[in-house]
């Protein structure tokens, strides 16, 4: 088929494909992440930032195509999470800008708004990466250019982004070394491409088959996230739950060396309802995801590898959830107008509380399991009722998110770049409320270099970065960003790592205790580090935060 002319309904076509290809693969997406950590979310980022962008497309009855590029890159823009997800935002914020005056578009504009859109996402980024969506984005852009010179058929067009995209991100690895060392492409990229697929799918029309509804992962997930944010739940006692553990997992079916029995749904659905409740099983002829609510996280762990290798899981202690739940949904005071606010983003009630106590006016509940969305972030800002606002995002991945809040809000907004909660918890004690906000900036950025942070958690896969072996099921000490150790005990593991943070200006060490780790093995870590030096001064925190178990903080 030829098409010449993109007008609004096929627009919205465009936007409503790629919104559902990229949510159908938006797990796939995940397992792409480079550390093999229970957090790999850049799927999950770009699935939400894009299915904003879809609502309000499908909210709009304009039928003029600038005037939908403009609503799709605001609701981009406002649901933009994680790095990937502000890329993708500031992709189609240049787009936005190219055709806004254009009630529908040729081959040429067509072309020229992905050019403008590569642009715009490259001056968003202070320090472009090769190897990434950038580089996906950019030369696909310049194939659909190409094209575009050649033909007036916009179905070329998009064939042509669609093919160079694909040749991108399979040359990605060799751009990016950490990539070609896990070896995967890159994650964001990986994203962008089942967006464009999407775009020429819903121009051609074929995805009649695509588009019959049919569970699955991400929408379980979904599923998932809704019963436990529910509010509704803060009306409930914390002791009338009877299934305590929230537990999940994914197991590759017929995988790994000993599975014992032949995977049957309804026998296996039955098993899981016998031990739990709340139960959520979806399946296909490789993989089963399972979300139950239990007492006996194992029992589940040690059914699903009777049928494969787990390739993820999780467990959340719902009771503290709850409390958080209910202490959450009591709003946070502030007083009338303030001359300074500082909003904090972490996840974890003692988390939360240690940051109040350190002076932070708004806790903004999130982190690498969750990043809040620009728009969260925006109305945190707004919720300080302050004239002049610090923000901490504690998170290398909600900075560029962060960043782009900064520019919405009218109050005057600072950010500093702090990428772990150790770091927020150090720049914390630089504010001076007398100094102006860009001293401020600076004197609490500066403040970042003091500290080491360090973090436990357990591997979902074996890989090798760095040289260092990672096994599934092992757990990683990762300090500033770097896998140091790899051991099966994670008591070790985290003594390990804390032993490689120290160093003859080492004067205090802070554990923050996540919610599976334990106060006893706490202690046990910190008289490790006091039997290396007795100079040292250790203090241990309840952080309840989840997927890690232990964060470690070396000042």
């Amino acid at each position: 088929m030829e098409l010449k002319e993109i007008q609004g309904k096929q627009f919205q076509d465009m936007i409503r494909v790629a919104a559902h290809r990229l949510g159908r693969n938006a797990e796939f997406v995940n397992q792409l992440n480079v550390f093999p950590v229970p957090d790999g979310d850049t799927g999950t980022n770009m699935n939400l930032t894009v299915k904003s962008g879809a609502k309000a497309v499908n909210e709009s009855n304009s039928d003029h195509v600038g005037e939908l590029t403009k609503k799709f890159a605001k609701g981009l823009l406002m649901g933009a999470r994680g790095n990937s997800g502000v890329i993708t935002s500031q992709l189609f914020r240049g787009f936005a800008k190219s055709t806004e005056n254009k009630a529908s578009l040729d081959a040429n504009d067509l072309a020229t708004a992905f050019t403008d859109g590569v642009k715009t996402a490259y001056q968003a980024v202070m320090k472009p990466v090769e190897g990434t969506i950038l580089t996906v984005a950019r030369e696909a852009a310049k194939a659909a250019l190409l094209k575009a010179n050649e033909s007036d058929d916009i179905i070329e067009v998009v064939q042509a982004l669609v093919e160079a995209s694909k040749k991108a991100l399979a040359s990605t690895p060799d751009l990016l070394p950490v990539l070609k060392e896990v070896g995967v492409v890159d994650s964001g990229g990986q994203g962008l491409v089942f967006i464009y697929e999407g775009f020429l799918e819903g121009l051609t029309g074929e995805t009649s088959e695509k588009d019959v509804y049919v569970p699955d992962e991400q929408e379980m997930d979904e599923m998932v996230n809704a019963s436990h944010h529910q509010s509704v739940q803060s009306q409930l006692s914390t002791a009338d739950i009877k299934h305590g553990y929230c537990t999940e997992i994914m197991v590759e079916l017929g995988q790994g060396d000993q599975p014992t029995e032949k995977f049957d749904y309804q026998v296996f659905r039955n098993y899981l309802n016998e031990i739990g409740d709340s139960l959520l099983v979806v399946a296909d002829d490789e993989v089963v995801k399972v979300h139950v609510h239990t007492e006996h996280p194992g029992q589940v762990f040690a059914y699903g590898r009777k049928f494969g290798t787990l390739a993820k899981i999780k467990i959340d202690n719902m009771r503290i959830q709850h409390e958080t739940i209910i202490e959450n949904d009591e709003p946070q005071a502030v007083k009338g107008p303030q001359e300074w606010g500082v909003v904090a983003i972490g996840s974890g009630e003692g988390i939360a509380d240690l940051f109040r106590s350190l002076g932070v006016t708004y806790v903004l509940s999130g982190g690498q399991t969750m990043n809040p969305s620009t728009a969260d972030i925006v109305n945190a800002i707004k919720a300080t009722n302050a004239k002049k606002v610090i923000v901490l995002p504690n998170n290398g991945n909600i900075l560029l998110a962060a960043k782009q809040a900064q520019e919405v809000v009218e109050q005057e907004v600072g950010i500093v770049p702090s990428k772990t909660i150790s770091q927020g918890m150090t720049a914390l004690l630089s504010f001076n409320p007398d100094a102006s906000i860009e001293d401020n900036v600076a004197e609490m950025t500066e403040a970042l270099t003091m500290v080491k942070s360090g973090s436990v958690t357990q591997a979902i896969r074996d890989t090798e970065i760095d040289g260092l072996e990672i096994h599934e099921g092992h757990y990683m000490g990762i300090v500033d960003g770097k896998i140091l150790v790899d051991d099966a005990d994670r008591l070790q593991a985290a003594i390990m790592m804390a032993t490689k943070m120290l160093d003859a200006e080492s004067e205090i060490v802070t554990i923050l205790v996540g919610q599976t780790g334990s106060e006893d093995e706490a202690q046990a870590i910190a008289d490790a580090i006091t039997a290396i030096d007795d100079e040292v001064e250790v203090e241990i925190h309840q952080g309840d935060q989840p997927v890690y178990p232990y964060l470690i903080a070396v000042e």
